[in-house]
């Protein structure tokens, strides 16, 4: 019971670096929790979750291959700002849990990351 009070009060693991990026940027850090509890929502026995929809399977702004627009929840996103964001805010659990849902969820994500020569910056 105690350490489950702690978490609730004290914010759990990592929570040092929480506040400092809710100082900065309240907004981003709202949608970013938003964003995973969306994600995160289970399927619809006839409907699978769009929000995890959208996450497995959109692409690089700056990949050469056709855009297909077949699947409703498909877009595009600039991969490099995409990894510059998550290098920078590895400190908060939120970002890091973003990280690991897009690393195990989206292959283009994935693919993207190991290609890249500087991966310790994430690391």
């Amino acid at each position: 019971p105690a350490g489950l009070w702690t978490v609730f009060t004290l914010g759990g693991v990592g929570s040092k670096a929480a506040p400092q990026l809710e100082q900065c940027s309240p907004l981003a850090n709202q949608s970013l929790l938003l964003l995973l509890v969306l994600a995160n929502l289970t399927d619809a026995p006839d409907t699978p979750n769009p929000y995890r929809q959208a996450i497995m399977s959109f692409k690089n702004t700056q990949d050469n291959t056709a855009f297909s627009s077949s699947n409703p929840h498909a877009f595009q996103i600039n991969f490099n700002s995409l990894y510059t964001a998550l290098c920078e805010q590895q400190k908060s659990d939120q970002a890091t849990l973003l990280l690991y849902m897009l690393l195990h969820q989206n292959g283009n994500v994935r693919t993207y990351v190991l290609a890249r020569t500087d991966i310790e910056n994430l690391v």
